[in-house]
């Protein structure tokens, strides 16, 4: 586990930025940070079962209201992403999970809005593959126009799709006490896709990311979309 590098001063990748503009609530990423201290990985204090003990077992958190009946929880989603394959599917098959969760993130808005957020996050030796959903009724073919201009349009599964990319968040802590400071990190491929086939509005958006910051493998990003997204509750195939 760890994003964050801590004692050398060295930057390691944090997670990517949230940003939002005129579409306003549809696509969120998430500030997500671990801690390394003195060259040891403190999973076992703060994530349970590493590497040491077998693969990650899904963990959740209780920071906001559970998901509304009839919409996917984080529980779920971490549930569908943590499988026993997804090793493999990122291209890494000798690794396996270190960490594990799911939680429902809540938001509240100057308009009074509170909007709450399925999300998870599994966490490899490699790479960090995280997975949200919103249903802020945002069809996913107008929000390629919000997500710059290398955003692609794709299909998954005969579902409308936008592939583009994010910055991660590098931050470091010091040992001496100092400040921590905070910068751009690596890249995150999104895949942001319509969980059903008409495209009404909800959505999953599927990220990506490298712990030594070089760009991710977008086949890898399809192949965990086609295996995880079926699985999930309110996915339509047709």
């Amino acid at each position: 586990m760890g994003d964050v590098g801590v004692g050398d001063m060295n930057d390691r990748q944090g997670a990517p930025e949230k940003g939002t503009g005129a579409w306003g609530q549809a696509i969120l990423a998430f500030v997500l940070f671990g801690v390394v201290a003195g060259g040891l990985w403190l999973q076992d204090a703060f994530a349970g079962p590493g590497t040491d003990s077998g693969p990650a077992t899904c963990s959740t958190s209780d920071d906001a209201s559970p998901a509304p009946r009839k919409r996917v929880s984080g529980a779920q989603l971490c549930t569908a992403l943590n499988r026993k394959d997804l090793p493999k599917l990122v291209g890494t098959p000798l690794e396996e999970a270190e960490y594990a969760t799911g939680s429902e993130s809540e938001s509240r808005w100057a308009s009074g809005t509170k909007t709450i957020t399925p999300e998870a996050k599994v966490e490899l030796e490699s790479h960090t593959v995280q997975i949200s959903a919103s249903y802020d009724d945002l069809p996913v073919a107008e929000s390629i126009d919000y997500l710059g201009a290398g955003a692609q349009s794709r299909t998954v599964l005969g579902h409308k799709a936008v592939l583009y990319s994010g910055r991660t968040i590098a931050i470091s802590f010091r040992l001496d006490g100092g400040d921590a400071t905070s910068g751009p990190g690596g890249v995150a491929r999104h895949l942001l896709v319509a969980s059903d086939t008409k495209d009404k509005g909800d959505t999953y958006d599927l990220v990506i990311w490298r712990e030594d910051r070089l760009p991710p493998d977008d086949a890898a990003l399809f192949r965990i979309a086609e295996k995880v997204l079926p699985t999930l509750p309110g996915w339509k195939s047709g």
